[in-house]
């Protein structure tokens, strides 16, 4: 046992620091991923219903690809696809320079086009359950179609949709373990690479799965927070009334 907490301590020979560095990438990718999928997802689930055809077919097209396509292929085409394809487009501008994405970047990005993806059928789906007669009642009291969403569609929107992006960030958080392919520093690697050189693959691995555990628990704790705060909005609502 000894030996298993010096290998994870914070002291010399230990790994704890570079684990726990891992861990902070993990997080940090993760919540950078959160808000640009949201909003990427938001915008096409409002593609899916638009009454322009070119619009409905351009958002299906889109979930189409990244819900069809494994994440890691995903992150490749992201990660060497679009340096090379920036190369080419300097090169026809005749701009002689070396174009390289940074590592983080391509995983986030890769991460929040397949996040949106699912994340925009979520939308959807609460846009359905809002009763059509709410839009009708808003535009008769005089209200504009950026209000009527803003006032009366948002609100009731992130209730509706919160369990399912709830689900959608456990799989968000797990997903950033396949970043650790194109050099990303995060849990994953940290721990391989610990226990490559150490050779005590269970006890870096298992501790990798703890580490992921601890994280979904404590996602876990805030998604009820947010839920209970969102039905206790609710209720206030329906007393005013």
């Amino acid at each position: 046992m000894e030996h298993y907490a010096a290998l994870l301590s914070f002291g010399e020979g230990g790994w704890g620091k570079s684990i726990a560095s891992g861990v902070l990438v993990t997080v940090s990718l993760a919540l950078a991923t959160l808000p640009f999928g949201l909003l990427i997802g938001f915008f096409v689930a409002l593609g899916k219903q638009s009454k322009e055809p070119s619009l409905r077919l351009a958002a299906n097209i889109y979930t189409t690809i990244f819900r069809g396509l494994p994440e890691l292929l995903t992150i490749f085409l992201i990660y060497f696809g679009a340096q090379i394809g920036f190369q080419k487009a300097v090169a026809i501008l005749g701009i002689d320079a070396r174009i390289e994405i940074n590592s983080f970047t391509a995983g986030m990005l890769a991460l929040g086009v397949v996040f949106s993806s699912y994340a925009s059928e979520v939308f959807l789906s609460a846009f359905r359950a809002i009763p059509i007669g709410q839009y009708e009642g808003a535009y008769a009291v005089g209200l504009s179609n950026g209000l009527t969403m803003r006032k009366i569609i948002l609100p009731q929107l992130v209730r509706i949709a919160l369990p399912g992006l709830a689900n959608l960030w456990m799989v968000l958080l797990k997903d950033t373990s396949l970043i650790s392919v194109i050099g990303i520093a995060d849990i994953l690697r940290q721990t391989g690479v610990a226990a490559r050189v150490t050779k005590e693959a269970f006890l870096f691995f298992g501790t990798a799965c703890l580490l992921y555990l601890i994280l979904a628990i404590i996602s876990s704790f805030f998604i009820n927070r947010i839920e209970d705060w969102a039905h206790q909005s609710q209720d206030r609502v329906r007393a005013r009334v």
